[in-house]
Formats: C-alpha cells, sequence, structure tokens
C-alpha cells in the first residue's frame, strides 16, 4: 500500500466521520479533555483508542517499545506531567501485552543493537522475579508471565513518581492501573493492581513535598 492511499483512506475516514458525528472536529479544535492517559507498547496491533472503543480525543496516548516508565525517561515524564497537572486526567493505563517483541528480546542473548540500552531495565525485572519465572515449563508460559509482571512493575514506577505523588497530596483524583492486552483474542484482562493514593506506596518510596 502506497503513501498516497493512506492520504486518500485519511480523506475519507475524514468524510466519514464528520457526517456520521458532525460536531466531532469542531470540539475537538477548541480543547481535548480526556480522563484518560494510556501508556502503552508501540506494537502496531495494539491500537489504543480502538481496543477500549473511545473516540478522538477521549484518550491521551503515550506508547514506546515494551511499554516501560522510567524517571529518566523526559519524554514520558512530560507527557505525565501534562496529562496529570494540565489535563487533570483521572486514571493512568499502563497496558502491556502479551507476546510483547520487546520483552522477547530483553530475555534473550541476542545483540539488539541501541535497543538493548532501552530494554536493559526489563533484564532487571526478569531478575528480580527469576525464582517465580523458573516455574514456568514453556518459554511460551515465561514470556508471558513476564510481560504481566512488566505491567505490574511500571505501575509501582508510575505510583513512585513525584508528578503523581503531588497530585495525591493535592487529594486530586487520580488512579493508576495496569492491564493487559490478548493479540489472540482482543481482550484486556485487569490484573488488579490498581493504587488509588499514598497509602498503596511504601513508605520508602514517599517523597517528602
Amino acid at each position: 500500500m502506497s503513501i498516497e492511499s493512506l492520504l486518500a483512506m485519511n480523506q475519507q475516514w475524514a468524510a466519514k466521520v464528520a457526517h456520521e458525528q458532525p460536531e466531532l472536529f469542531a470540539t475537538l479544535a477548541k480543547q481535548q479533555a480526556p480522563k484518560y492517559l494510556w501508556i502503552g507498547c508501540s506494537d502496531s496491533r495494539v491500537p489504543a483508542n480502538e481496543i477500549v472503543g473511545l473516540l478522538p480525543g477521549e484518550l491521551f496516548v503515550h506508547r514506546n517499545v515494551a511499554n516501560l516508565v522510567k524517571h529518566v525517561d523526559f519524554n514520558c515524564q512530560s507527557v505525565i506531567q501534562y496529562a496529570v497537572d494540565v489535563l487533570k486526567v483521572e486514571h493512568i493505563i499502563v497496558c502491556g501485552h502479551y507476546g510483547c517483541g520487546g520483552i522477547k528480546v530483553a530475555l534473550e542473548n541476542t545483540n539488539a543493537g541501541i535497543s538493548d540500552y532501552w530494554l536493559r531495565s526489563i533484564k532487571d525485572i526478569f531478575l528480580r522475579h527469576r525464582e517465580e519465572l523458573k516455574e514456568y515449563k514453556t518459554e511460551h508460559e515465561r514470556l508471558s508471565r513476564m510481560c504481566e509482571i512488566n505491567v505490574v512493575e511500571q505501575v509501582a514506577n508510575l505510583a513512585h513518581s513525584k508528578i503523581v505523588q503531588t497530585a495525591w497530596q493535592k487529594n486530586q483524583p487520580l488512579q493508576i492501573h495496569g492491564w493487559i492486552y490478548g493479540l489472540n483474542d482482543g481482550v484486556i484482562n485487569d490484573l488488579s493492581v490498581t493504587r488509588k493514593g499514598l497509602s498503596d506506596v511504601d513508605d520508602i518510596y514517599q517523597v517528602d513535598m
């Protein structure tokens, strides 16, 4: 499919949306007021808005390889700060997916080039959970569980951030959720690791403002 085809399909899509929802683009042009921030994987098979059935403007999105939340990643942290401080989102969703290529590469001894630097933290997570992961009999099961563990770890990273903790100290309504998406069935599973406030954060990680 050519680039020109993509532009033609965009015109068709815009015309279709304008016909079905005449006020949508005019409303979006004035402001965005999403209640959700989605932090997901860059994988093209996981289109954030579509899999949760939301329209443009209803989901603020940040994506990177393996849906990582790193305190030294100023891109991700800037998105989080804008979402929390300016847009006042009420929910941050970290959504991973089974069969994540980034996690698979991180668990192998292959040379992935510059990606190795980005994926290094996944190796650290693997080492912390190595005993549990040894219990899985197949590589597929181990990878699936590692994809889940990675989401849990990123939810914790979010809860440990100054941005989120400052919002909680101000009694700003904000929850962090950890989800995982199945490529084979399109279903999202809630990993039940929701954080709702400072009481959900271990004392050592709480920031004295």
